[in-house]
């Protein structure tokens, strides 16, 4: 094991550590003593303590990764731990740094970033290396975006949160198998989820009026339209409304990439659709038309500036209207996902049971 050595990095001012064929404990002591350092040069330096967040990435795709991770926002985790897998690596090569930023009062808040480059025999035993890394006391978030599951169960025990992204997945039924399977021993943040939320409180929104509330008892039709790739984030939706209304789902047929299921309601059954848009070119939902018994329907589909609204009433009158800034983009799902991780949707769950019943 080499000399671990220090450094400040000219351009982003910040202290760096680096040490190749390393071991956990001598990461940890270095971020020891890059706080040591940082406290000794500025009084008013302070640590963020707010949540730790460890990544498990193939070392091919860390830019990818680093670069969403830097688009976060305010919603950036205080440590960051970015475990890279590398084929046939056996020893440990690490670096770590310290960002310190000067914030309103003249406070430093600094986040730490520590890079670890690990094999695949790591994986199952994963914990070891990072449980040292952790600050404690904090909630600690778990996030794989290339599969890795041994180290996500690896983790798990010392996580209060996982993140993942149901449709990264090709297969839907093992992805939200393995979802509810996470979601049995940690709270789990799901991208796929959060992407619906725009949709859900504009549907929730749109039948909050008063007078438009009954219709909810008569809905008898539901389809969704979605990214080729996203599914799972349709079946969700569909869990969303049928746990929140009362239905009781049966399981879906698939016809190619299309999706057919009913929905037993209190008065009537619902036909629920899901149909893939090739047109959108971001993960999420497309559009969203809602029918029902008494010939009213509404559709949301998204268009330039937010969400292009269509209510027809039952004399076949349309009214047409913008929600504008309905979506938060892609870029910042991640960030809303780090947010998400500090509190608590107890729709989830649900949505999530109803989904799994209708993929089978």
């Amino acid at each position: 094991m080499s000399a671990g050595s220090f450094s400040a990095d000219p351009v982003l001012s910040d202290d760096v550590w680096r040490e190749q064929d390393t071991e956990p404990s001598a990461i940890e002591s270095a971020l020891r003593e890059l706080l040591k350092r940082r406290h000794a040069e500025k009084a008013s330096f302070v640590p963020a303590r707010v949540c730790n967040l460890v990544v498990v990435v193939d070392r091919a795709w860390r830019g990818e990764v680093q670069n969403r991770l830097e688009r976060v926002g305010r919603y950036h985790p205080s440590r960051t731990i970015l475990c890279a897998v590398e084929a046939g690596r056996t020893s440990l090569d690490a670096w770590a740094t310290m960002s310190a930023e000067p914030t309103e009062g003249d406070i430093c808040l600094a986040h730490e970033h520590v890079e670890i480059e690990i094999g695949p025999s790591h994986l199952p035993h994963l914990d070891t290396i990072v449980d040292p890394l952790l600050v404690t006391d904090l909630s600690t978030v778990v996030w794989s975006p290339h599969g890795h599951d041994e180290a996500v169960d690896s983790l798990v025990a010392h996580a209060q949160v996982v993140l993942l992204d149901s449709v990264d997945d090709p297969d839907i039924e093992r992805a939200l198998a393995r979802s509810t399977s996470l979601a049995d021993r940690a709270y789990v943040v799901d991208l796929a989820w959060l992407r619906s939320t725009p949709w859900r409180e504009r549907i929730s929104a749109s039948f909050d009026p008063r007078p438009l509330r009954p219709l909810l008892r008569s809905i008898s039709g539901v389809t969704i339209r979605h990214h080729p790739d996203s599914a799972a984030a349709a079946l969700l939706l569909v869990g969303w409304l049928a746990t929140r209304l009362g239905w009781e789902v049966g399981t879906a047929t698939r016809h190619g990439d299309r999706w057919h299921a009913k929905a037993h309601a209190r008065r009537q059954d619902v036909a629920i659709g899901l149909e893939p848009a090739p047109e959108q070119s971001v993960r999420g939902l497309a559009g969203v038309t809602i029918e029902t018994a008494g010939g009213m329907s509404l559709s949301l589909d998204r268009g330039a500036g937010g969400l292009r609204a269509v209510r027809r009433d039952r004399a076949g009158r349309l009214q047409e209207w913008t929600i504008l800034g309905a979506s938060r983009g892609e870029a910042g799902i991640l960030g809303e996902g780090v947010r998400q991780a500090l509190l608590r949707d107890f729709t989830y769950r649900p949505a999530l049971a109803a989904a799994s019943a209708m993929a089978g």
